[in-house]
């Protein structure tokens, strides 16, 4: 037998060397198994120039996607490792003719190796698969990082059960079964995986959330993009540049903004009012009138509206000479009429949208005039550029129509009304 020759062949050696023949007979096995270890060292580089290196070339020359990938995430890298692990294995009974100690012990070994390459040669498959899915954009509302996490999980657990059964030498359905018994215990060590594994399938299910999306979510400290999804932890890029990690399942069982929609959309929503003091509404003198009709954006308005009143008034004999009889223009309404004009006028306003302004419930704080329109900008900056440019001048052309802005009475008020005050006092 090629066993029996082989022993007799390194035993021979060794005594020509000069050894004791019972040393000899005690060392041969082991420098046998040395010499095959060296040999698949040297085969497993030689695997590693020749298949990997051509690959390479390969991949260089016509980069594609999957030979891109396999290179990228060493799929064949861990294949080869494989190779001289099994010239080992299949070799070993040659080297330990005597000692089956260390046969069992050395196939053992060989076997985990094999099994756990194996298992990274998978594993890269599965990142594969990840990436090809990421590059899709059909696919970036889907977490597929969640799941192939998940299937990471099942792999590496599946792959450790056989390693400990190929080392106590059991069969790994009997420690399948084994764990049947202690699945308490298992559900309570991957109890966020698992929590995190089914919200992950209901964000996706739901199209609730996924990469790129703008999230609020103050109870968390949350206000920001989206950038990552995983099986624990849901990575929100906060405007600040500070990164919230978020558990999947308190994504599904808590509230949170999903901006989404307004991004989606032809514009963002601007709702905001200013406060007019009701003392300063008043009839439209001819005066006054004369002076809007200077204005462009008012000037068909005044005239239209006009001639309706009048019309209005002379059909139904109304005595003009009593302001609170017939029909007539407001300063707040011409007012509300411009700020309308003055919005549909606008580049950045999204005409499509819903525009408007109206006067809502008086208070004590004077006449709300709400500002009702969609922004064309979406993002952040602009949008608030936008908010505040319009406002801006809001402010700075009230004055022109007579009226005034409610504002609750402030230090300079009081050092006002304090001089007046005295010098009443003092005359």
């Amino acid at each position: 037998m090629l066993v029996v020759d082989l022993g007799k062949w390194m035993n021979k050696i060794l005594i020509d060397w000069g050894m004791d023949p019972k040393v000899a007979d005690r060392f041969d096995e082991t420098i046998i198994a040395i010499l095959m270890i060296a040999i698949a060292v040297v085969l497993n580089y030689l695997c590693q120039a020749i298949l990997v290196g051509g690959m390479k070339q390969y991949t260089r020359r016509k980069p594609h996607l999957w030979n891109t990938l396999l290179m990228k995430r060493k799929v064949f890298h861990n294949l080869i490792h494989t190779i001289p692990a099994f010239l080992v294995y299949a070799l070993l009974p040659m080297a330990f003719v005597r000692g089956k100690d260390l046969l069992l012990i050395s196939q053992k070994a060989c076997a985990v190796y094999i099994i756990f390459s194996l298992l990274l040669a998978v594993n890269g498959i599965l990142l594969m698969i990840m990436d090809i899915y990421d590059g899709k954009e059909s696919m970036k509302n889907r977490p597929m990082k969640g799941f192939i996490q998940v299937l990471q999980v099942l792999l590496f657990f599946v792959g450790g059960i056989i390693i400990i059964a190929i080392i106590v030498n059991k069969s790994p359905a009997s420690l399948f079964a084994g764990l049947g018994a202690s699945a308490a215990i298992l559900m309570l060590v991957f109890k966020d995986s698992i929590m995190g594994f089914v919200s992950g399938v209901q964000l996706s299910a739901n199209d609730m959330l996924k990469v790129g999306d703008w999230i609020e979510m103050p109870k968390y400290g949350a206000n920001g993009t989206v950038i990552e999804v995983t099986l624990n932890t849901v990575k929100v890029r906060n405007w600040d540049n500070t990164i919230t990690t978020i558990p999947p399942n308190l994504l599904v069982s808590d509230s949170f903004q999903n901006w989404r929609g307004m991004r989606e959309s032809g514009g963002r929503r601007v709702k905001r009012s200013i406060n007019i003091d009701m003392t300063s509404v008043r009839f439209c003198t001819p005066e006054m009138l004369a002076k809007y009709r200077k204005i462009q954006l008012l000037k068909d308005y005044v005239e239209q509206t006009e001639e309706v009143i009048e019309k209005y008034n002379v059909e139904n004999g109304i005595d003009n000479s009593i302001l609170v009889n017939g029909r007539r223009q407001t300063n707040l309404g011409v007012f509300r009429a411009y700020l309308t004009a003055y919005l549909k006028s606008l580049p950045d306003v999204n005409q499509e949208l819903t525009c408007m302004v109206r006067q809502l419930q008086p208070t004590d704080r004077g006449i709300p005039i709400e500002l009702y329109f969609f922004c064309a900008l979406k993002d952040w900056v602009p949008y608030e550029g936008v908010q505040a440019d319009v406002f801006d001048h809001v402010l700075a052309i009230i004055p022109e129509f007579d009226l005034q802005v409610f504002q609750s009475p402030s230090g300079r008020d009081f050092q006002r009304v304090l001089p007046a005050a005295s010098e009443e006092k003092g005359a």
